[in-house]
């Protein structure tokens, strides 16, 4: 397990960009995505609970105790991947885990080179994020969790739905925003949208724009939506200050389903040589008198 320092992380992140090379943050939720991302020139590797459930054959869903699950897979990637630096998913709004302190000890101590603020409440709807502010649990807890790794030096990303939540983490002192405009498009589970690529785009310069205005040594990294292909990024690099993407489904989930699908066409579809012969070598029937028994 090696653990990547915040200087050494923004280091090499500053070299891939004067390289005119996209930063590329790749979710993995098992050790084979995390270990094939990171030989294929990831920059980052991203664990978030929610994968399981991509994992699973299911639309990017929360399922039980994410923190506990996020630390859980820890162990597996770290054992797989050492050359890039491993980021964990916290849920800073875990009402088991009131002491932010604490819990980052335990994302520290499980190999974890630096955090986001995942899965976040930012993207949840105005009416579930005012309930939970009031009871202390909303996204201030969240800009609170970027603080405080801030002051122990770890690298931080943050995911942020509003340009006030990007001015707010901003001021956290945040390494890398990631503008957020909703779960993921495309493939066999994918959270499709009527938004159109221009109008997410419009949303992710907005809150850009909004960081911006707080602090110019921010690295902006894209996310969501029908943001979900490489070539969907051109526009983005045309037209906003980000500087690569933070892929979840679209590394994990899309590219799987995609190539277990194709590789499963191509047996089916290769001829065995006895497919020509007049009659297969060998068919099974039941018998009668067997009682069903293969013969």
């Amino acid at each position: 397990m090696k653990r990547f320092m915040r200087a050494e992380i923004l280091d090499a992140l500053a070299t891939t960009i004067s390289r005119r090379v996209p930063v590329l943050a790749a979710g993995s939720s098992c050790g084979l995505v995390a270990k094939c991302a990171a030989q294929a020139g990831a920059d980052l590797i991203v664990v978030y609970s929610t994968g399981r459930s991509r994992l699973m054959g299911l639309p990017t869903s929360r399922i039980g105790d994410s923190n506990a699950s996020t630390l859980e897979m820890a162990e597996e990637i770290t054992n797989v991947v050492t050359s890039v630096p491993v980021i964990g998913g916290i849920e800073a709004w875990d009402p088991t885990r009131l002491d932010l302190e604490r819990l980052l000890d335990l994302f520290e101590a499980a190999g974890f080179s630096g955090v986001i603020n995942y899965p976040t409440i930012s993207t949840m709807g105005r009416l579930w994020r005012d309930r939970r502010e009031r009871v202390g649990l909303g996204f201030t807890r969240e800009v609170e969790l970027i603080e405080l790794a801030r002051g122990r030096n770890l690298f931080t990303l943050s995911y942020v739905a509003t340009p006030e939540d990007a001015e707010r983490m901003a001021q956290a002192g945040v390494d890398c925003l990631v503008p957020h405009v909703g779960a993921t498009a495309g493939g066999l589970v994918g959270h499709e949208t009527n938004e159109t690529r221009e109008s997410q785009i419009d949303e992710l310069e907005r809150m850009i724009s909004a960081a911006s205005g707080v602090r110019d040594d921010l690295i902006f990294l894209a996310h969501g939506g029908t943001l979900a292909e490489p070539a969907d990024l051109d526009a983005v690099y045309a037209r906003t200050r980000c500087v690569g993407f933070v892929g979840a489904s679209s590394i994990e989930r899309i590219p799987i389903e995609r190539a277990v699908m194709d590789v499963v066409t191509q047996f089916k579809a290769a001829p065995p040589r006895w497919a020509q012969e007049t009659e297969p070598p060998w068919v099974p029937t039941r018998s009668a008198a067997g009682g069903g028994d293969w013969t």
